[in-house]
């Protein structure tokens, strides 16, 4: 079943199945449904661009002013909480407090038996 004729959204002239899309009947009104919106590729920031205007220069124009990229950003690290006990190297996301000397310590040195506590004298449950 073939539905005839179609009509082309850009230019309203009529066309079979075969020749509606736009490279099919070289369509002289395609650039207006070709609506594409630049990225910038250092912010992601999507880039308005009015028409008759060149992309790339209007997102040359947005990184050289507008552009809110901030190389130092990229840098930071997430796992910064580095543990106090002698000999371990592991960094936490989040920082680990133990509640009798206040040091800072991986999942695995959190609890005062597994980092040699010298804090409060209260007695700690070997459980």
């Amino acid at each position: 079943l073939d539905f005839l004729p179609l009509k082309c959204d850009a230019c309203g002239e009529l066309f079979c199945k075969e020749h509606i899309r736009y490279d099919d009947h070289k369509c002289s009104s395609a650039y207006k449904k070709n609506v594409q919106v630049p990225v910038c590729p250092l912010c992601n920031a999507p880039i308005p661009v009015q028409k008759g205007e060149i992309p790339d220069i209007v997102v040359g124009a947005h990184m050289d002013k507008d552009c809110k990229y901030n190389p130092a950003q990229q840098k930071q690290r997430i796992f910064t909480n580095k543990c106090l006990k002698p000999g371990c190297k592991r960094k936490e996301m989040m920082k680990v407090v133990c509640e009798q000397c206040g040091g800072n310590f991986c999942i695995k040195h959190r609890h005062p038996l597994d980092h040699d506590c010298k804090g409060s004298g209260r007695s700690t449950s070997k459980a």
